[in-house]
């Protein structure tokens, strides 16, 4: 048992796309359609694995912006660059940058208005022992 994927509802499937690919680096892997009448794509993040599903339905009528899913956080290696390029592609800062513990993080939304966490993390102040520490 465990945790497959997350899905969720775009109002514009391209602009979403380019916006997680591009602006977070997750890569395509497939698309389909559901019985529903929807459009799916799965992205998947490169280096965890993580699969991020997004469903489009053009039929239906607008959802409401972001209340039914919190947050999808996103580990970067820089914050404020990630926010420039975010924004450039249509973000919107919601909580600026802060430091929680040896986290730096600060919270955007999407275009669809989706909340997202990016954080980067500290680089350790103390030394390996291989490299001169205790």
């Amino acid at each position: 048992m465990g945790l497959e994927y997350v899905g969720i509802r775009v109002r514009d499937l391209e602009r979403s796309r380019r916006f997680y690919c591009e602006g977070l680096g997750l890569r395509f892997q497939r698309t389909g359609r559901m019985a529903a009448g929807g459009v799916w794509e799965e992205l998947r993040d490169p280096e965890t694995g993580a699969e991020l599903e997004l469903n489009f339905y053009p039929d239906q009528p607008p959802y409401r912006e972001g209340d039914e899913l919190d947050h999808l956080a996103f580990r970067v290696a820089s914050v404020d660059a990630t926010i420039a390029r975010l924004e450039a592609m249509g973000a919107r800062v919601r909580i600026p940058p802060f430091l929680h513990g040896r986290e730096r993080l600060a919270f955007l939304s999407d275009p669809d208005g989706v909340w997202l966490e990016i954080f980067e993390r500290e680089a350790d102040e103390d030394p390996p022992a291989s490299r001169g520490g205790e």
